[in-house]
């Protein structure tokens, strides 16, 4: 049995583009069902979609709504449970707040990054840290072209790359959520 609470983020500013401006990045339908499954699943915490537009918080509480209240509920009772892990904010400062709210601890911060950094940790030795010690986690997950790089140096532990057996490297965030938490969360 686990003995660390991990939570997980989807952030969404502040983000690379592919000339490396900081920008801030739509909400993805795909990504709102795919994570919360994955956190149902993994049985994590809470899965909260960090974005400061008010506009997006209205098309994610649209979305969420349609399968929490509307016909979608009754249809998919699966989907809808998924869904209560969902949580929105404007910003990682509010995450942070809420876990800490919740456990009465600070989390330790993960990034993920598709680039090695000079602290990066294994997968392997994370998870022996997640299901042997009594700690708070908090995975965060980028969009766009990554996270700012200020804010990936700023973690408690930056994780390694996902790297598949191709020089390719470019996988959509909900694709990279399924297999870091699998690989941090699944049997062990």
């Amino acid at each position: 049995m686990r003995k660390g609470k991990v939570y997980i983020a989807l952030l969404h500013y502040p983000m690379y583009n592919k000339r490396k401006d900081i920008i801030t990045t739509s909400v993805t339908n795909l990504d709102l069902h795919d994570i919360s499954r994955v956190a149902r699943t993994y049985n994590v915490e809470s899965f909260f979609v960090v974005h400061p537009s008010p506009n997006q918080h209205r098309l994610i509480k649209e979305i969420v709504s349609y399968w929490q209240e509307g016909y979608g509920g009754s249809y998919n009772p699966d989907r809808k449970e998924a869904f209560n892990r969902l949580k929105t904010v404007e910003s990682l400062q509010e995450v942070f707040a809420l876990i800490e709210d919740e456990t009465g601890r600070k989390p330790d911060t993960i990034a993920t990054d598709a680039r090695i950094h000079p602290n990066t940790i294994s997968y392997n030795a994370l998870k022996e840290i997640i299901f042997n010690q009594e700690q708070v986690f908090l995975i965060i997950f980028g969009t766009g072209w990554g996270m700012e790089a200020g804010l990936i140096e700023a973690c408690t532990y930056i994780l390694e790359p996902i790297q598949g057996s191709a020089s390719y490297n470019h996988l959509s965030v909900r694709s990279a959520v399924s297999i870091i938490i699998d690989r941090l969360l699944g049997e062990y």
